[in-house]
């Protein structure tokens, strides 16, 4: 069973075993979903930062499939925060 990973690593970890091709538009979509989920797991499991990292690559791969570069993408969150606030104040609400 196989996984999505980044670039490099069919190149790193390149020998006789590993096999490795470029998948479809569809595909690869949903392969980011997936391992979005992974990730996301894999974070909420460790509480690990450097996981937060592989969060965010992955963000900006599904962005850039709607045509949204990371930095337009980072605007877009930006201006979300101006309009509707962040998390920092750490409010719950009780409906």
């Amino acid at each position: 069973m196989g996984k999505l990973v980044r670039d490099r690593i069919p190149f790193l970890y390149d020998d006789e075993q590993s096999q490795h091709h470029r998948l479809n538009d569809a595909d690869f979509e949903a392969a980011l979903r997936e391992k979005l989920q992974e990730e996301v797991a894999e974070y909420l499991e460790s509480g690990e930062v450097m996981e937060l990292t592989d969060i965010l690559e992955v963000v900006y791969a599904l962005a850039e499939l709607d045509g949204v570069t990371s930095s337009q993408l980072d605007t877009m969150r930006a201006e979300k925060a101006a309009e509707r606030g962040t998390f920092r104040e750490r409010w719950w609400w009780e409906g």
